[in-house]
């Protein structure tokens, strides 16, 4: 297309919007910040986001879907008590809460009233803090070019959050008021004050790292993963594999903790060679084998009265 000569438009985001298109003639706006839905091309022009989100993509908005859905779990099961029977109830709940509101926010996103969503996207780490690089080309004024570069991946999780925490306003309170028995008056809502205080720090933490755990959110579920499955067999003192069996609460555990290895393992990997990335996927229950299978020679008891033997 052809373009008018006009001065360079400094800073790394900062782009001319098209006005007008006539033919192969476009006209071209003065040198600031896209509109939402678009990023710069190579020569500084503002283009709209037509792609769709690359699979990695989907596995990040996937863990910070997670998010919360765990944390609402981890308080509902840390809160209702060993005798409630609401407990169960309470998860269904969370998970229908979470469900929801991530088909309504692919719903409100564009285009809209369709589970897919146009996206540009993401080059480099930059993209997610365009804030940080507004030029001032007189070092005196600043050219405030701030926008999402990684359309929807920024604002689309605020969004979601949002909608989560509607969604368990409005059904949560209703349900543990009528089915949290054995538990106190002050105790049954403490897994919603619970929430009450994470969804904020979801918030913080996405606006703040929100790029950083783009990248890193593979090794974070690995590793998370592993520490929390460590800390629960010990704390439950499985030591063997028919300890597991007695309560079914705890195989539920160990393939819930399975399922967060796998996905992991494939966000590391992306599947993008299925014959050499699916059989990494074999690993997915060697921790747990491994601590069942050495947690009898590491038990304290029996360590402290094998030393005081050889003394």
């Amino acid at each position: 297309a052809a373009v008018d000569i006009q001065p360079a438009c400094l800073g790394l985001y900062c782009g001319r919007t098209v006005l007008s298109v006539n033919g192969s003639l476009e006209t071209y706006g003065d040198c600031g910040v896209c509109p939402r839905g678009q990023r710069t091309d190579d020569n500084k022009i503002c283009r709209e986001c037509v792609g769709s989100p690359d699979r990695y993509d989907w596995l990040y908005l996937g863990f910070m879907a997670m998010l919360p859905l765990v944390l609402h779990w981890f308080f509902i099961e840390w809160y209702s008590g060993k005798k409630s029977s609401s407990a169960v109830l309470q998860h269904l709940t969370a998970l229908l809460e979470c469900s929801v509101a991530a088909v309504v926010t692919l719903l409100v996103s564009d285009p809209v009233g369709s589970l897919h969503i146009r996206s540009c996207r993401v080059k480099k780490l930059s993209d997610w803090y365009t804030m940080l690089y507004n030029p001032s080309p007189d070092y005196i004024t600043t050219v405030h070019c701030t926008h999402e570069a990684v359309y929807p991946l920024y604002t689309i999780v605020f969004i979601y959050y949002a909608f989560c925490l509607v969604l368990m306003m409005l059904l949560r309170p209703l349900l543990v008021k009528k089915i949290a028995c054995g538990l106190g008056r002050s105790d049954r809502f403490k897994s919603i004050y619970a929430a009450l205080y994470f969804f904020p720090i979801l918030t913080v933490l996405q606006a703040v790292g929100g790029g950083l755990l783009y990248y890193a959110f593979p090794y974070i579920i690995l590793v998370l993963s592993l520490v929390t499955l460590a800390v629960y067999l010990s704390a439950s003192e499985v030591e063997f594999f028919k300890d597991l069996l007695v309560r079914k609460k705890r195989l539920v555990v160990l393939f819930s903790h399975w399922l967060l290895h796998a996905y992991g393992i494939i966000s590391i990997s992306k599947l993008d060679k299925l014959e050499q990335d699916l059989p990494l996927l074999a690993l997915v229950p060697a921790p747990a084998l491994f601590y069942l299978m050495t947690a009898k020679y590491t038990e304290p008891s029996r360590i402290l009265s094998e030393g005081g033997n050889g003394h």
